[in-house]
């Protein structure tokens, strides 16, 4: 069993603030989480991504003690999650993938409630609600009840909530679903805002620049079962290494550059490939010492080199290649939501 002793462990690595360990839910026959092992240190953001169905959702309710998971430990800021609920949940903030705040109450009620219900005094309350409705834009809409809000305000609402607590570790669950551009930005300055100050964050999400934007590290999760972790570079490093991009003086060169690589045989260096179109060719390579033998080879060859850079594969890429399906195949501002997230 997991030690309920709140201690700080890996120091050489940074302490965890998640640890999750063969963590098994069942739902009927189905095995929405099968097994899953994860770390998050304190004070960075882990990316759960994953189809739709994946278990992230299952996962982020097992951490927040709304349901139990059926075998395996999971401590959250050193609580067990099933052995010490109470005090794990004073230390957490949670924004589902829906707005669940009180819809009869004003907006500033619903921050103010949610305060004291965390035994903050009335004075400090009253603060931390001020605060956050300015900082998410809802200051003018303080007052008004919350189903008066439009589908962006309830959201933003929502997601004040769960930081009025200022938790030490918070789940944001697909947070940006719906909202427009502009509010989706305010969601993550204020997440990276949190990270500063040394909240640790878990966020689930299908919206790969999200993930490049906030996450440190990625856990890619299908089926359950956790396929792939790491930093950002680090997944899209084991997708397909980097790609160099070739731009000659003359666009008419690239034919001859291709053939003049395929034909020196160069150690690990397959499959470039001319793209007329951009008027560039694309080297896949795998380390340095490749990239300098192909444009040493085709200096020497003479051709005229105009520019030159390497790239690593989008998120995108990652994600297709890893789970085999896109990451999501709805649009995250859908134009039936335009009127409604628009606030």
């Amino acid at each position: 069993m997991v030690d309920m002793t709140r201690t700080d462990k890996n120091p050489l690595n940074g302490p965890n603030a998640v640890e999750v360990r063969g963590l098994v839910k069942h739902y009927g026959e189905t095995k929405a989480l099968d097994g899953v092992d994860l770390d998050v240190r304190e004070g960075t953001v882990l990316g759960v991504l994953g189809p739709n169905g994946a278990g992230k959702t299952t996962l982020v309710r097992c951490l927040s003690t709304l349901i139990t998971p059926d075998a395996g430990t999971a401590t959250v800021a050193g609580y067990d999650v099933v052995r010490q609920p109470r005090q794990l949940r004073r230390t957490i903030g949670l924004t589902g993938q829906y707005a669940s705040v009180d819809e009869k109450l004003s907006g500033w009620e619903n921050l103010y409630m949610i305060g004291r219900l965390l035994d903050l005094s009335r004075k400090d309350a009253r603060s931390r609600a001020d605060e956050l409705l300015e900082r998410f834009s809802l200051t003018e809409a303080a007052k008004k009840a919350a189903m008066n809000y439009s589908g962006g305000m309830r959201r933003r609402l929502d997601l004040a909530a769960s930081m009025i607590g200022q938790p030490a570790v918070l789940y944001l669950d697909e947070p940006t679903t719906g909202l427009d551009p502009r509010t989706r930005n305010e969601v993550w300055d204020e997440v990276q805002r949190m990270v500063a100050e040394g909240a640790t964050v878990l966020l689930t999400t299908q919206y790969m620049e999200e993930a490049e934007q906030l996450a440190s590290e990625l856990t890619v999760i299908d089926k359950g079962k956790v396929i792939a972790n790491g930093k950002v570079d680090e997944l899209k490093a084991r997708v397909g290494g980097r790609t160099l991009k070739i731009r000659p003086v003359s666009p008419s060169d690239l034919p001859g550059m291709a053939r003049s690589l395929s034909e020196a045989g160069l150690d690990g260096v397959t499959g470039s490939q001319a793209v007329p179109d951009e008027g560039v060719l694309l080297v896949p390579i795998l380390s340095d010492e490749q990239l300098t033998a192909v444009v040493g080879l085709l200096a020497g060859r003479g051709y005229a080199i105009a520019d030159l850079g390497t790239y690593l594969p989008s998120l995108d890429e990652v994600f297709l290649s890893i789970t085999g399906q896109k990451p999501s195949d709805q649009d995250p501002f859908p134009a039936e939501q335009t009127e409604e997230v628009a606030a």
